[in-house]
């Protein structure tokens, strides 16, 4: 299934986000384009990501943004990467989860494919600069869900992996995980953007930031 949502920006005449909803866990790959300079950015890389490569193509794909290294957001990057000469980024605590299945969670259940993604091209944090359709691109390092788990905002989007979903949180029973680290993730972090930020979760529909603060029953604003 693909969602196409168009956003009309201040300085960018449109940006668009498609979300492909892929793998045996149903998570969300984001491609955010550029309609003025045909770029476009990707946010994870779920498993089967390659039955959308013919969009991808339409595309100059600027970088693939991780936002953590669980088998279900990874578990497509080595497709891409034989396919695109793409960097890929990912917070350094979890730069080596790519290469171990015990750590991005695939090795974990018998009979299930373990994922040895790529190793990334350069490691992040809440001070690294990147920039995309004339917009800084702001990280926030948002532990809880998983250690290294980051979010990206850019010019009133906020794409947020596991941390927080429509209606809901990440889990926490996963190594790595720490319920008290969610919820301070969440409220000092998410909660301080502003209320008509657009959240895109990795698992599910998009909500806003003011919808989750008032009516989230895991975490009030």
């Amino acid at each position: 299934m693909i969602i196409f949502r168009q956003v009309i920006n201040g300085v960018n005449e449109v940006l668009r986000v498609q979300s492909f909803v892929l793998g045996i866990a149903q998570s969300n790959s984001y491609l955010i384009t550029d309609e003025s300079t045909q770029e476009a950015l990707l946010i994870d890389a779920g498993d089967g990501i390659e039955a959308y490569f013919p969009q991808l193509t339409a595309f100059k794909l600027q970088m693939v943004l991780l936002t953590h290294a669980h088998f279900d957001h990874i578990a497509g990057l080595r497709a891409l990467k034989e396919a695109f000469d793409v960097p890929v980024y990912i917070h350094r605590t979890e730069a080596d989860w790519l290469v171990d299945p015990k750590k991005n969670g695939s090795g974990w259940w018998p009979g299930f494919s373990p994922v040895i993604a790529p190793q990334p091209d350069g490691m992040i944090d809440e001070t690294s600069m990147f920039h995309f359709a004339g917009q800084k691109i702001h990280i926030l390092h948002v532990p809880g869900h998983s250690p290294g788990s980051l979010a990206y905002i850019i010019d009133g989007l906020a794409f947020v992996g596991d941390t927080l979903f429509n209606g809901s949180i990440g889990r926490t029973d996963l190594p790595g995980g720490d319920p008290v680290v969610l919820e301070r993730s969440i409220r000092e972090k998410l909660y301080c953007l502003p209320d008509d930020t657009i959240l895109y979760p990795g698992h599910g529909a998009q909500t806003t930031i003011g919808w989750e603060k008032a009516h989230n029953a895991y975490v009030r604003g």
